[in-house]
């Protein structure tokens, strides 16, 4: 088990939409402080840019170390639905 992550590591920010998993090959030198709010930018600009198939949607940030070791995560469940009575 990992204690920490170092200074700047590289690390991985895969994506995760309603149950698919697309993965990042190209990973970035970041740090720590900097990999949360990159994580939390990245759900939030999944969720602004893409259609929502359903009314629950769950989408989420995994971010892996070199080793392939999730890190981190940050996930948003979104429901939407219509407060007007059926026609």
């Amino acid at each position: 088990m990992r204690a920490s992550i170092e200074v700047a590591d590289i690390l991985f920010f895969d994506t995760i939409e309603n149950g698919q998993i697309t993965r990042d090959d190209l990973g970035v030198d970041i740090s720590p402080s900097d990999m949360r709010e990159e994580a939390k930018r990245l759900l939030l600009s999944i969720v602004a840019e893409h259609p929502l198939p359903t009314d629950l949607n769950d989408f989420a940030v995994w971010v892996r170390d070199e080793t392939g070791q999730c890190v981190f995560e940050a996930s948003l469940t979104l429901v939407t639905r219509s407060l007007l009575a059926p026609a």
